[in-house]
């Protein structure tokens, strides 16, 4: 995300977020972070799962016509 490569938001011009709305980039991490669920050794079992939603957020964010489906939940957002 950071470089502005990802493949997911294809499409979507979000490097201009971090110098505007360095928040948003957060929440996306946050969401990530939150998303991302392990087995019993610690291996990480959702990534694209937890890329599409980190990547749905900041697609909310410059595209105002764009609906997250489903809507993100309060565990999702939250910023610790």
């Amino acid at each position: 995300m950071s470089s502005g490569t990802h493949y997911m938001p294809d499409g979507v011009d979000y490097i201009g977020l971090y110098g505007s709305q360095p928040s948003a980039i957060e929440l996306s991490y946050a969401i990530f972070a939150n998303v991302l669920e392990y087995d019993e050794e610690g291996n990480v079992t959702n990534l694209k799962h937890a890329e599409k939603r980190a990547t749905d957020s900041i697609r909310a964010c410059c595209d105002p016509a764009f609906s997250v489906v489903p809507p993100f939940e309060d565990w999702q957002i939250e910023l610790h």
